[in-house]
């Protein structure tokens, strides 16, 4: 009896004990340190509760919490969702830790992402709950620093879609005249000739003869024999027809002293089958259904013909509305109508662009890469034309590359209330949308812009800061872009990531940047140190996050 009151005693002594203190030892946090994924910074601390410490009637509520300096003596901090765990008796949903053997919990922590972060700690605070009675344990160090290398994605890294103008320097034109024969024969008519589309196509060929603007690309000729008749008689008439017809132009060519007209090509078609169908199937024929279905059933031409001459009554129609059509010489010419040189639309622009079409101006911003100057043919397009979308939608984009968000939104908006369809105006609002960090509204309207090329790199930094790198990269990779070189970087193929950023054209100091990072990740201290050299030249701020950046956490750069 007093061995049993004895167990009740310590079994209770167990129950009213205060917790003792956690320790740092008792937890694990993975990845340490914490990385962001996208714009947040996710982890997952372990605890390994040892035996004989979970006391049975306690209740504890831990809360992950991480803490930054402000200043000297100031802190930032941010907590994550707590945790409960909790002993044998208590009744609650918390994980249940055993006091004989021990036990572990999971704490998941999240918190978005601040650039202060990079230099912090990660603690577990402690409120417990025994019995009713409430008190604080001191908090446990789990985890320090951040490494931020994913909020490098940067949406005003990406080129915003242009409204291409439609200007062509050659414009191409095409005219055609049709020269009809009567049945079995070849000669070439007058009435023909005097007709109006054979008179308006030599006019033509002679206006671009003499038109300092204009060229004739070539003439093409292309005879045809109807399909009454046998083939071997039809093969030698059409192409009588092709040379009769071929002798005629080249005649009139000379004639109106034409020498430059590209080259002269003529070729023969013996039974027009395709031309019969065609003009069958548009007819009021009554039984144009029983002569399709016979052109079906019989491909030999000679016999296709046995049959069709087989439907008597249908023949006579056919050899009155039909075949006579289909006994003729097409002339197609191609006159090229050239437009002005990018010489003469720059002057034109720079001294009287009123004259240029918006088409022209569009076009003029293309000749140059340099920024200011694109804003300023844009400027003067919108004013010139002010009902044309892309005037404005282009005035925004310089605006955006030129970091004035402002006044990029302003005019987007006003390209998308003239064109609420584009693609273009869709995807540079979703890149000013995730700027704004409203990655709803940017995912709706990068969604619209689907299909357009330049989306894809929109896409891959939606992704990146969404911390899905797989679909980042995929995205990415048709870019050599910061960007696309970050997400290899995320998906740890360093080997790409090096070739990426070895094809920037325009390198700048986060290319040099994410090089360095690279060098780390892959121990190659001369890459780090060199990669940093090249990137502070180009940004004098760059050092003071390198030395923030745990990325580096191993190396000196102090001598940089």
């Amino acid at each position: 009896m007093y061995l049993a009151l004895g167990a009740v005693v310590v079994s209770m002594g167990s129950c009213s004990k205060k917790l003792g203190e956690f320790k740092s030892d008792f937890f694990n946090t993975t990845p340490n340190p914490l990385e962001t994924v996208g714009e947040n910074v996710p982890a997952t601390i372990s605890g390994n509760i040892p035996a004989k410490f979970m006391n049975k009637s306690a209740k504890v509520t831990a809360t992950p919490v991480l803490v930054w300096a402000t200043g000297a003596d100031t802190f930032g901090e941010a907590s994550a969702q707590p945790v409960v765990f909790q002993g044998e008796k208590v009744r609650s949903n918390g994980q249940v830790v055993s006091y004989d053997n021990g036990g572990t919990v999971t704490i998941p922590f999240n918190v978005q992402y601040q650039p202060e972060m990079a230099e912090s700690n990660l603690y577990l605070d402690f409120a417990v709950d025994q019995n009713g009675k409430l008190y604080s344990l001191p908090r446990v160090k789990v985890g320090e620093g951040v490494i931020a290398t994913s909020t490098l994605a940067s949406p005003a890294s990406v080129k915003p879609a242009e409204a291409k103008s439609n200007f062509e320097r050659i414009i191409q034109e095409k005219y055609s005249a049709e020269i009809r024969f009567l049945i079995n024969q070849a000669n070439i008519r007058a009435s023909q000739t005097s007709a109006a589309d054979y008179v308006d196509l030599n006019k033509e060929l002679i206006a671009a003869n003499d038109a300092p603007n204009r060229e004739i690309a070539g003439i093409m000729i292309h005879s045809y024999a109807s399909p009454d008749g046998t083939l071997a008689f039809n093969t030698e008439l059409a192409e009588e027809r092709e040379n009769n017809t071929t002798r005629y132009m080249e005649n009139q060519l000379k004639k109106d002293k034409i020498t430059e007209f590209g080259e002269l090509t003529s070729s023969f078609t013996p039974e027009d089958w395709e031309g019969f169908q065609q003009l069958v199937e548009r007819s009021n024929i009554q039984d144009k259904d029983l002569i399709l279905s016979v052109l079906k059933m019989y491909k030999d031409p000679e016999q296709r013909e046995q049959e069709i001459r087989n439907l008597a009554g249908v023949f006579n129609e056919l050899a009155d509305q039909i075949l006579p059509q289909l006994r003729y010489s097409k002339i197609v010419a191609t006159i090229n109508v050239i437009g002005k040189s990018d010489q003469e639309l720059i002057q034109l622009f720079d001294t009287d662009p009123q004259k240029l079409t918006e088409d022209e101006i569009l076009y003029v911003a293309s000749l140059t890469n340099d920024n200011t100057r694109k804003m300023q043919i844009y400027q003067k397009a919108a004013e010139l034309y002010p009902n044309d979308y892309r005037n404005f939608n282009n005035l925004g984009m310089t605006q955006y590359v030129a970091g004035q968000y402002d006044k990029a939104r302003e005019n987007f908006t006003k390209a998308a209330r003239m064109a609420p369809s584009s693609k273009e105006v869709e995807m540079n609002q979703g890149l000013l949308s995730m700027l704004d960090g409203n990655y709803a509204k940017a995912q709706e309207q990068l969604g619209a812009a689907a299909g357009l090329p330049e989306a894809e790199q929109a896409m891959g930094v939606y992704y990146l800061a969404q911390g899905d790198v797989q679909k980042a990269a995929a995205s990415l990779s048709k870019g050599a872009t910061n960007n696309s070189a970050l997400a290899q970087i995320l998906s740890k193929d360093y080997a790409a990531a090096q070739n990426t950023i070895s094809s920037i054209t325009t390198p700048d100091a986060t290319t040099y940047y994410l090089a360095a990072v690279i060098g780390a990740r892959t121990n190659n201290p001369d890459m780090v140190m060199s990669n940093l050299r090249k990137a502070a030249q180009l940004d004098n701020t760059i050092l003071e996050k390198a030395a923030r950046d745990m990325e580096f956490a191993s190396y000196n750069l102090k001598n940089l």
